[in-house]
């Protein structure tokens, strides 16, 4: 893939992702348990695992991150910051299980980050409020992993198998006519 090409598909999927990002601070809590959230925008970061390398999915990552706070006016807050810290080690434990557990399916790579993302956020929030008695949220937290993790595998999968259906898989994500 061409740097210029690669470039612009790596600003679609920041862009995507920021409007995920943003677009699920807006939505209601289903489940009135705070913190809860369907994660749509690790959709993005998945899909970038999967078809580019580490790194971009990591600037993906970070861009989504701070992107989507600034849009939803929590950049530098409280839950910024475990926003961010579980994106970064959520994406970090879905890149070793991406290349070290070739077996693993998708959806299972995104149960796993789900509950990474979760707990690096408790840990964050158990840092930030000095208070370690909300990592007894856990449970609760990661009970809710299993189902949003699902849906995301699910969708990462679904829009996979579509593009290249589509037969745009090649050209959006590799060597091809742009």
């Amino acid at each position: 893939m061409t740097p210029t090409k690669k470039l612009a598909v790596i600003a679609m999927l920041v862009a995507q992702a920021s409007v995920l990002h943003f677009l699920e601070s807006l939505l209601p809590n289903p489940i009135p348990i705070p913190g809860v959230k369907l994660g749509l925008a690790n959709i993005i970061t998945l899909l970038a695992l999967l078809v580019f390398d580490f790194k971009t999915a990591m600037q993906i990552t970070v861009l989504r991150t701070i992107l989507g706070s600034l849009l939803s006016g929590t950049l530098f807050g409280v839950g910024f910051f475990m926003s961010f810290s579980g994106a970064i080690v959520s994406t970090c434990i879905m890149a070793l299980l991406i290349y070290f557990g070739r077996g693993s399916g998708i959806t299972a790579v995104s149960v796993v980050g789900a509950a990474v993302h979760n707990l690096a956020q408790l840990v964050m929030a158990a840092l930030i409020l000095q208070f370690a008695g909300i990592i007894y949220y856990l449970p609760f937290m990661l009970l809710f992993s299993v189902p949003t993790g699902i849906i995301t595998g699910l969708l990462v999968k679904a829009l996979i198998e579509h593009t290249r259906a589509m037969d745009r898989y090649e050209l959006f994500f590799r060597e091809g006519q742009p």
